[in-house]
């Protein structure tokens, strides 16, 4: 029996491919673009900040929004080491007041926006209808569900027009399998949120899409396997679980000019999860 085949990394997986000036003189907010350490010595690099170093190395100037300062300014010096232009700036999106302020924030140290991610979401509370609560179901929309919804509100009048939004939502909105309902239940729904500002924003060329990513190696992915070891286990078509990089990589596609006729539209991004395991 022929053994498997399994891919090399190529540079753009392991983070290591120059930029090629994509999104060369653009302004866009990252929010989420810290990320959790969970082994310092051992982390590989979360959704957040790679896209955040990506879209630096492909010529924008990005505010790094994140509940977490160190975690943003940390992001914020690795650009500066690469030569890039970021801003720092904390923000809790389950507070609206927060998601004002950072808008304006972002609109001061860029001078315009042409761009927005949100990259964000929780998952807590227990396992399946049983252990769900009522204050963790309203947790986890507040923050995977009102967060986005208000950042959108507030983003709009401010966002240049032809500019993209890209939702960084999960696959456990197109399939069941995370075993926390909230979660999946906002992950869905987000895909609502995501068709109405898309639709909201045709007018003035604002397109609004979602990356959905599978199972990927990053800080909060090893913690979430931490709290269900099963998670690891989980047949992956590819043999391995996405990089940090890979979700860069294709929310850079969305936010890039290349994309300019897609909007409303989702990209599961799962080595197949979703459509032939």
């Amino acid at each position: 029996m022929a053994e498997e085949y399994v891919k090399p990394l190529p540079q753009e997986s392991a983070g290591t491919a120059p930029g090629r000036g994509r999104l060369k003189g653009r302004n866009i907010l990252i929010v989420g673009g810290g990320q959790r350490v969970l082994d310092a010595a051992t982390d590989p690099v979360g959704n957040g900040r790679a896209m955040s170093l990506l879209f630096a190395r492909e010529g924008a100037a990005v505010a790094v929004a994140d509940m977490n300062r160190a975690s943003a300014e940390e992001t914020v010096s690795l650009i500066g080491k690469e030569g890039g232009k970021a801003q720092a700036i904390e923000a809790d999106i389950s507070k609206p007041a927060d998601i004002e302020r950072m808008i304006a924030e972002a609109e001061a140290a860029l001078g315009t926006l042409d761009g927005l991610v949100l990259n964000v979401g929780i998952g807590v509370g227990g396992l399946g209808l049983e252990g769900a609560s009522p204050e963790d179901w309203d947790k986890v929309l507040t923050v995977n569900l009102r967060g986005p919804m208000l950042c959108c509100k507030a983003a709009l009048p401010k966002l240049a027009d032809g500019s993209p939004i890209v939702f960084i939502s999960s696959i456990a909105g197109l399939v069941a399998g995370s075993r926390l309902p909230a979660y999946d239940a906002s992950k869905a729904a987000l895909g609502g949120l995501m068709r109405h500002v898309a639709m909201e924003g045709a007018r003035r060329g604002i397109r609004a899409n979602i990356v959905a990513p599978g199972l990927v190696d990053t800080p909060l992915g090893r913690l979430a396997t931490q709290g269900r070891p099963s998670r690891g286990r989980t047949p992956v078509p590819f043999g391995r679980q996405a990089t940090g990089w890979e979700i860069a990589y294709a929310a850079l596609f969305l936010v890039s000019d290349e994309s300019v006729y897609i909007t409303a539209q989702t990209l599961a991004v799962d080595s197949g999860m979703t459509g032939i395991s």
